[in-house]
């Protein structure tokens, strides 16, 4: 390689773009669909800590009025945790290329996660015909904001989680779907962070 070419590459236009989706930096490797979780999941953190702040600072005022906390809220937790368990399940078999594993905790997250948003659809109901309308207090107002936002995001993430069941379903091999099974274990565990959080709010207001 002539001494010309060397002092005349420009390595800031190589494409950096490598096989299969891989986004090659150096010696760096990352696949496209990590850097797009991590930027939305940026995103998605500030929102909800935007809210969190106005939701504390909105406890102070003097006509807050708390709403009870009804039992199904704790049932509703221990399934989004138990579908993040699952959710991990299939993530491990993807990474042992165990095809039995990936299936059977992708179908224990998927059943987990319909149950968990029907019974925050349920709470809803009960706190309606309890007379908690989100417009009569600021306090209903913000549990059912934070509330629908969780329940938005945990129902994007099954549009995620059908798309590597049906490949799945459809014969694709376990390298296939091994990305996209990690990155729906990394979204779950992410959102069951989140609800956490947001869970301990609403118990502590």
């Amino acid at each position: 390689m002539s001494l010309f070419h060397e002092m005349t590459k420009k390595p800031w236009l190589v494409d950096p773009v490598g096989a299969e989706g891989v986004q090659e930096v150096g010696a760096f490797f990352l696949p496209h669909g990590k850097v797009g979780l991590r930027v939305f999941l940026v995103v998605v953190t500030v929102i909800f800590t935007l809210m969190t702040i106005a939701y504390a600072d909105r406890m102070l005022f003097a006509n807050w009025l708390p709403m009870p906390e009804p039992w199904v809220l704790w049932l509703n937790t221990a399934l989004l945790i138990v579908s993040g368990i699952a959710m991990q399940v299939a993530r491990n078999g993807a990474q042992q290329d165990n095809i039995s594993g990936v299936r059977d905790g992708l179908v224990w997250a998927g059943v987990l996660t319909v149950a968990f948003l029907t019974g925050q659809l349920y709470v809803w109901q009960q706190m309606v015909d309890l007379g908690y309308y989100a417009n009569t207090n600021t306090a209903n107002a913000f549990f059912y904001l934070l509330t629908a936002i969780h329940g938005l995001h945990m129902a994007g993430g099954l549009v995620a989680w059908w798309r590597s069941f049906s490949r799945m379903w459809r014969g694709a091999s376990v390298t296939d779907i091994r990305l996209s099974v990690e990155l729906c274990t990394t979204y779950w565990h992410y959102l069951l962070l989140i609800w956490l959080v947001l869970f301990a709010l609403l118990l502590l207001s």
